[in-house]
């Protein structure tokens, strides 16, 4: 039984389900871009009657907003936030699946390790992400290009988008921790929505300061940054990183040694 091929052939319809509602966010909020930057000044002015922490707070750079980049990294804030569900249902999902569904008995009985058994469904997963990234970067590349009005950095367009993909592995991370350490949930919806809306709000309010950004991954990619730089703040993305891996190793030791059972 190839777990690899089974596990991506299950994640098959919400992959193209997630793709396809990342897409469309994309295009709807793109194709509100040219008719604001016709009145970009009167956009302006009424941006700048939100106070201070609440433009921060929801990424708003009033100075860059009359641009492609600047408009797209405001807008894509809530587009990293549906991608970020997305990972972590699929993280939840990939080792409580045979729980929920009690077949989790049938699973571990044959000849495979539990180590393979999570190595190919975490592979499974991860393609299901990378799909699903892939195709939304080259559709918001194709959708900007349609819209722009002048020409814009498709480094930094680039860099914002991929950070979909840097968001949503730190979220599915998280996700196949939650579930080896609590294998009996039954609502990955909920809990997914939860832990991803916890960590958005967070971000907002906690986000306010630059010591704060940590707690957050939604601050990890400061867009003003990138599109000055057209780099990320490696320090961020180092911390990322070491959650990713954390998170992995502490999924492996706890799923090969815990008790799983089907009832």
């Amino acid at each position: 039984m190839n777990i690899y091929l089974y596990e991506l052939k299950a994640y098959r319809k919400n992959t193209i389900m997630w793709t396809l509602a990342l897409v469309g966010l994309a295009l709807l909020f793109m194709s509100m871009f040219p008719p604001i930057a016709k009145e970009i000044d009167e956009f302006k002015k009424a941006l700048e009657g939100f106070p201070e922490g609440v433009r921060k707070a929801l990424g708003l750079q009033v100075e860059t907003i009359g641009s492609v980049n600047g408009y797209y990294s405001y807008t894509f804030l809530y587009i990293a936030l549906c991608g970020a569900i997305q990972a972590m249902t699929l993280g939840i999902s990939i080792s409580s699946k045979e729980i929920r569904e009690k077949t989790a008995d049938f699973l571990l009985t044959k000849p495979v390790t539990r180590s393979k058994v999570l190595v190919s469904k975490l592979l499974a997963a991860l393609t299901s992400l990378a799909i699903t990234n892939i195709v939304y970067v080259a559709a918001a590349v194709a959708i900007a290009n349609l819209v722009a009005n002048e020409e814009f950095s498709l480094t930094a367009f680039l860099l914002i988008s991929l950070s979909l993909f840097v968001i949503s592995m730190i979220m599915f991370a998280l996700g196949t921790v939650l579930a080896v350490l609590f294998p009996k949930i039954k609502s990955v919806v909920s809990v997914s929505l939860g832990v991803v809306f916890g960590f958005f709000v967070l971000g907002m309010v906690a986000g306010l300061e630059e010591t704060g950004r940590y707690l957050s991954p939604f601050k990890y990619i400061d867009y003003a940054y990138v599109m000055r730089e057209e780099t990320y703040e490696w320090e961020f993305m180092i911390v990322g990183g070491a959650i990713i891996l954390l998170c992995f190793i502490i999924s492996f030791i706890v799923y090969k040694k815990k008790d799983i059972h089907t009832v």
